[in-house]
């Protein structure tokens, strides 16, 4: 799935996932109008949950509503979210900028010069194209505190790899498929690690377990290996790194 131009859908579409799960779809491209939509249904069901509703999930064009049917009928969660008015939806706060430390020297970002040749350009481009774009956190999926993004420029946009890398470290920033994506346990994977942040997205430790929200953008800020390692000591003592940008008044 690649980021393209908004491609949603004016009335929703309702899917089965099973006996006791519901999709909502709105659009079939990963794209910030159809994923405010996401967001802003999954914010008003969080501010006025229907009886029976147990979990809901966003992801990048739809929302996932785990429900119990034995206590709420399938018809009757759809009718709850066609009632849902836009003004209700629109209640959900905007999400937080955050500023996320990390570092592409070479035993940070073990794929940056084979990215940088696949692409046709330099590493030092590469850095810079990717340090200087705004990403958008659409989902957490595949494991805990991974973290899928929007945003990357379009001249990283390269297919993920045919086969699986070896496992890459906690932290990894990657690109692959034309998104971006910030893994928060070593595992292998077919995207390319370009730099690694020293930040816990995920931590069972720390209230809120999950750092980021989906909604909230991120900035990545280029660091060395010295400050890495300070700033990794930090984090694992469960101090958080990244560091908010306060709106502007």
């Amino acid at each position: 799935m690649t980021e393209t131009p908004s491609s949603h859908l004016e009335t929703p579409r309702f899917l089965d996932a099973g006996e006791a799960a519901l999709v909502v779809e709105f659009g079939a491209t990963v794209d910030p109008a159809v994923n405010d939509r996401v967001l802003a249904l999954d914010a008003a069901l969080r501010a006025r949950t229907p009886e029976g509703v147990t979990e809901t999930v966003p992801t990048y064009r739809s929302l996932m509503i785990h429900y119990d049917p034995l206590t709420l009928d399938r018809g009757a969660l759809v009718e709850a979210v066609k009632g849902l008015s836009r003004a209700e939806a629109a209640e959900r706060a905007p999400g937080r900028a955050w500023i996320v430390p990390c570092c592409y020297e070479p035993a940070f970002g073990e794929d940056l010069a084979e990215v940088a040749d696949k692409v046709g350009l330099t590493p030092d481009k590469v850095v810079a194209l990717h340090s200087g774009a705004e990403y958008r956190v659409y989902m957490y999926g595949f494991a805990p505190g991974f973290a899928y993004l929007g945003g990357l420029p379009q001249a990283l946009g390269l297919p993920r790899r045919p086969t699986p890398r070896p496992p890459h470290s906690e932290g990894a920033l990657m690109i692959g498929g034309g998104l971006a994506a910030v893994a928060s346990f070593p595992m292998p994977t077919g995207w390319y690690v370009l730099a690694r942040t020293p930040e816990r997205l995920f931590s069972a430790r720390r209230d809120p377990t999950f750092l980021f929200e989906a909604g909230d953008t991120l900035h990545f800020e280029a660091v060395d290996a010295a400050a890495f390692a300070e700033l990794d000591a930090r984090a694992g003592a469960g101090e958080v790194v990244a560091r908010l940008v306060e709106p502007q008044a």
